[in-house]
């Protein structure tokens, strides 16, 4: 008894210790230090030769803010307005960077819902914006994300007609370079095409290489539900190494330099990113870099080509600037639907999220969604649960029998294990039959956990009442309180402990739960409290069932 009781403790306590690990390892970094001197990549950093008669390329990329020193402001710098159906975005003649973006489908908080939430933000806090531009042998010979570009018009919108949109912006240098900057927005899409098309008019080869880059802050969120931290930070994939998250504290430590084809650079935070997404089978370079004001960058830049004189080149890619849309992500570029990180349990999450989506598809509403899906979890380890149930009625029968041995051999603990065994084995009851189903349970009961967290399809999703956003903790505290009821219930079924400080400290699980679900999603703890009164329904059904059984036996006796 004694062992089953605390085998059943800590594996209560060891979800709890899995998921405040994942917390910690991947997302409760602490704040650090603004970082006051210039990133990693130095200036005398080698590139790749263009030829062995002409210097080389540098491919040191020190981005300063929008209206920072580095770059005075002038008039000509009015931001030019692009509005889809689903992203509003503003576009900076300096460079042509994308300076501020925001989402038209998800609000700031449900109670506004016309405060469009902004991903991109050309100022702090939050400061994020995607920049691009040309390196070439010489200063001023191409246009970097500092140059000044013209556009024909200071505002765009995409028609009701239209299926899509082409934003284009212009720059023609001193000696005689042209580069025409065009962003493609579609209907209904989150990803934009970008080219940059390089004239060279001059009588000389031009070599040159795209870069296109993301900075930003780091990120404070006042809406963030309290004690559930997300990571925001860097990220990249490649065919040989995968999704790799590269943390502000990992860019601090030393730069990023990875030559990956079929890749992707993207910055992330909780439900959303923005992705640089280079053209397939290109090789690039990966870079990262730490700069003044605590602003940090995940870049990458092409191979060098050597434009002949009077010819042209075309560089391509795409940017997504989004939410993390699990069905979308994966169409988008390989591998970028592992953005929604579900962390070392991906391969259980996935497949729970797909069931998940499926049931929302027929019922509509996330939250009804949640319980279908508890009451299918609960189905499918049925035969698990009754196993570990039926131990502990057996053991619950066993209870006034376990306790008059403690009262007979008191503190010898040897004598009172040996006669606690024997009873076991004539009764032929293990007293750890109910703690492997328990375990098996817990990878699921993790993943969900991470399903209901990282999925934005539930962001500010409504369930019924006062339950208008399941991705926020409940305002009232009620269905942490029915949860907490729930738990207490479900403790008065099970055999209480013979050790009186075990019994204490069983029954106070149900208040500690209480407590630390108050500040959890609701879509969590809903999902937590139906499998609850699932539990005790079979488990009330399975101890009745032993008792009777036992009561007709003791009559036939």
């Amino acid at each position: 008894m004694d062992n089953q009781r605390l085998i059943l403790f800590f594996a209560l306590a060891a979800v709890l210790f899995l998921i405040y690990s994942a917390w910690m390892d991947d997302y409760g970094r602490p704040p650090q230090p603004q970082v006051v001197q210039e990133g990693h990549l130095p200036a005398d950093r080698p590139s790749a030769p263009l030829a062995e008669d002409i210097p080389q390329v540098t491919t040191t990329v020190d981005a300063p803010t929008p209206g920072s020193s580095g770059v005075e402001a002038l008039p000509s710098e009015t931001p030019i307005r692009v509005e889809t159906d689903v992203l509003r975005l503003d576009i900076s003649p300096r460079g042509g960077n994308i300076s501020a973006a925001w989402l038209l489908d998800y609000s700031i908080v449900p109670e506004r819902p016309d405060e469009k939430f902004q991903l991109l933000k050309p100022v702090p806090p939050n400061m994020f914006i995607a920049q691009s531009g040309l390196l070439g042998e010489e200063p001023g010979l191409v246009p970097t994300h500092e140059a000044l570009f013209e556009s024909a018009a200071t505002s765009y919108r995409l028609g009701a007609s239209d299926d899509s949109l082409d934003v284009e912006l212009s720059w023609t240098g001193d000696a005689g370079v042209e580069v025409r900057k065009r962003y493609r927005f579609e209907r209904g899409s989150y990803v934009i095409r970008t080219s940059d098309t390089v004239t060279n008019a001059t009588d000389a080869p031009l070599a040159a290489r795209l870069y296109n880059q993301l900075q930003r802050t780091e990120l404070y969120d006042p809406n963030e539900a309290r004690f559930v931290r997300t990571f925001a930070g860097g990220a990249y994939y490649s065919p040989e190494d995968k999704y790799n998250k590269v943390s502000f504290e990992d860019m601090r430590k030393g730069p990023l330099d990875r030559s990956v084809a079929d890749g992707w650079i993207a910055m992330m935070q909780h439900y959303f990113l923005a992705a640089w997404i280079p053209p397939p089978g290109v090789q690039e370079t990966f870079y990262t870099n730490v700069l003044a004001d605590s602003r940090y960058i995940i870049g990458k830049y092409s191979p060098v080509v050597s434009i002949a004189p009077g010819g042209t080149q075309v560089f391509e890619n795409q940017l997504f600037i989004g939410p993390k849309l699990q069905d979308s992500l994966a169409s988008v570029a390989p591998g970028l639907d592992l953005a929604v990180d579900y962390g070392w349990l991906t391969v259980i999450a996935q497949p729970i999220f797909w069931v998940l989506s499926k049931i929302h598809a027929v019922v509509g509403n996330w939250g009804w969604a949640i319980i279908v899906l508890t009451i299918l979890i609960k189905l499918a380890f049925y035969k698990l649960s009754e196993t570990s149930y039926k131990s502990m009625a057996n053991m619950r029968q066993l209870a006034p029998r376990l306790q008059a041995l403690k009262d007979r051999y008191g503190d010898d603990k040897q004598r009172l294990n040996q006669a606690m065994m024997e009873m076991y084995k004539t009764e032929k009851i293990n007293p750890l039959g109910g703690c492997l189903p328990i375990l098996i349970q817990i990878p699921v009961f993790i993943s969900l956990y991470w399903v209901l967290l990282e999925s934005v399809e539930m962001r500010q999703a409504p369930f019924v009442l006062w339950l208008d956003n399941l991705s926020a903790p409940d305002p009232y505290f009620i269905l942490p309180l029915i949860m907490g009821v729930s738990m207490f219930i479900q403790t008065k079924l099970n055999p209480p402990p013979p050790d009186p400080m075990q019994a204490k400290l069983m029954m106070s699980l149900p208040f500690v739960f209480t407590v630390f679900f108050a500040f959890f999603p609701s879509g969590l703890v809903l999902y937590w409290t139906v499998n609850n009164i699932l539990s005790i329904a079979q488990q009330w059904h399975i101890t009745r069932t032993i008792e009777k059984q036992a009561a007709g036996a003791k009559r036939k006796k």
